[in-house]
């Protein structure tokens, strides 16, 4: 069975290794900075690093080389590995597939271009012009831009309410000059901030030596003497009604979101709304929105509830797509759903088929080496351990009905969601 090993540098830097018997390991570094780290004419910044990094970097040693981009592609590809990166609200992620017998060499490189990267201005342009088209893709995408725009709405007056990509005007502004990223990443790419994960067929003392060397103190002569303070959320109720918003898109389907704040990372109630999301609106396709929305009545073809935990605050939403005339025959159903996850709590057998529903979904997804690696990370950088998905099973096992409906009584008030909507 897999081994999970923790240990701790003594500047900060955490490190979660699991032991496995594949001859692919995955190791990556985990930033705990991203979008709401960023004041408003900054914004795109965290984003902006996660790319340029791979633009050029300087060596460590006795001599230093410059890596240029084809360099750093070729330090991977050439030992036949990959290489990806991706920023979210509150984290930025470097991580690499590689053989085992390259663990060394790969996390040598990740260091090189998460602790030293150069931002050449020829390269760095090019990659504002690869961001600025995905920001064009993005819009082109409503059933993606809709999930920025409810989170603005959600979010209103607060960092977590911008855009991961930025806009226009502000990376042109953050493009101008190297000193812009190497300042922020000075405030917020601290060994406080950061977890190295790994995951192979590689002995813990092994990935604990080679990250003591790579990330050491030296390592961090870049730093700023104080860290940026991260802009907390402070919750408040919105004022009644809660807010809508109606954007004229010109799409060919409406395309609806509603939900509402909720529980952070590691609150009391998270596994429970965890598992009535998987409930309400999972991947399953008996899941409770598709059936009714999608099965008996063919209103929707696609129709999803998703539950988005951040650090001290957090949101679940419903997404849906349809036809303009059958939107609220729509919310009807949606609102039907919810109150009945509301009026009573669930029955044995419902709550048991529930519960290996959701078993078979995590023993499925457990099987993805990569999402394992990635989300061991994640739980490292907040919770200080990882535990494996049938340790967090066992505690979800473990809830009531009761505890369920008393989670859905408060959440799932239909008086009490934000709603947006495309036309």
């Amino acid at each position: 069975m897999d081994e999970t090993f923790y240990h701790i540098l003594p500047n900060g830097v955490k490190i979660v290794h699991r032991a496995t018997e594949t001859e692919v390991a995955y190791v990556g570094v985990m930033v705990g900075a991203g979008t709401r780290d960023e004041h408003e004419e900054e914004n795109g910044l965290a984003h902006y690093i996660e790319h340029c990094v791979f633009k050029g970097a300087a060596t460590r040693g006795k001599t230093t080389q410059h890596l240029h981009s084809r360099d750093i592609i070729n330090r991977i590809e050439d030992i036949g590995g990959e290489i990806n990166a991706y920023t979210t609200k509150e984290e930025t992620v470097f991580y690499a597939a590689t053989p085992t017998g390259h663990f060394t060499r790969t996390l040598r490189l990740l260091a090189d271009i998460v602790l030293r990267p150069t931002f050449p201005k020829k390269e760095t342009d090019k990659e504002v012009e690869v961001i600025l088209d995905e920001i064009d893709s993005y819009q082109d995408s409503p059933s993606e831009l809709i999930y920025d725009d409810f989170e603005n709405l959600v979010f209103a007056g607060h960092s977590l309410a911008m855009p991961i990509l930025g806009t226009r005007k502000s990376l042109r502004h953050i493009s101008r000059s190297a000193r812009y990223a190497n300042e922020w990443m000075a405030h917020t790419y601290r060994p406080e901030r950061i977890v190295v994960f790994s995951q192979g067929k590689l002995s813990p003392k092994t990935v604990f030596q080679a990250v003591a060397r790579e990330f050491d103190d030296e390592a961090f002569a870049y730093l700023a003497p104080q860290a940026a303070e991260r802009i907390g959320w402070q919750e408040h109720e919105p004022v009644h009604p809660y807010p809508t918003a109606l954007y004229r898109k010109h799409t060919h389907q409406m395309h609806v979101m509603l939900g509402r704040r909720a529980y952070p990372i590691g609150h009391e109630k998270q596994l429970a709304l965890y598992l009535l999301n998987n409930i309400l609106g999972g991947g399953a396709m008996s899941s409770r929105l598709n059936m009714a929305l999608r099965e008996q009545k063919g209103l929707v073809y696609t129709i999803e509830s998703q539950y988005t935990p951040l650090s001290d605050t957090g949101y679940w939403s419903i997404y849906f797509a349809a036809d303009s005339a059958d939107k609220e025959q729509c919310m009807d159903l949606i609102r039907k759903q919810l109150e009945q996850l509301r009026e009573r709590p669930l029955t044995a057998s419902q709550l048991q088929r529930a519960l290996t529903r959701l078993h078979g979904q995590m023993a499925i997804s457990a099987e993805n080496r990569e999402n394992n690696a990635l989300a061991m990370g994640k739980l490292m950088l907040y919770h200080n351990q990882a535990p494996t998905w049938q340790e967090t099973f066992r505690h979800i096992e473990e809830l009531t009905a009761n505890q369920l409906w008393d989670t859905a009584q408060e959440m799932y008030d239909p008086d009490k969601l934000f709603v947006l909507s495309y036309e």
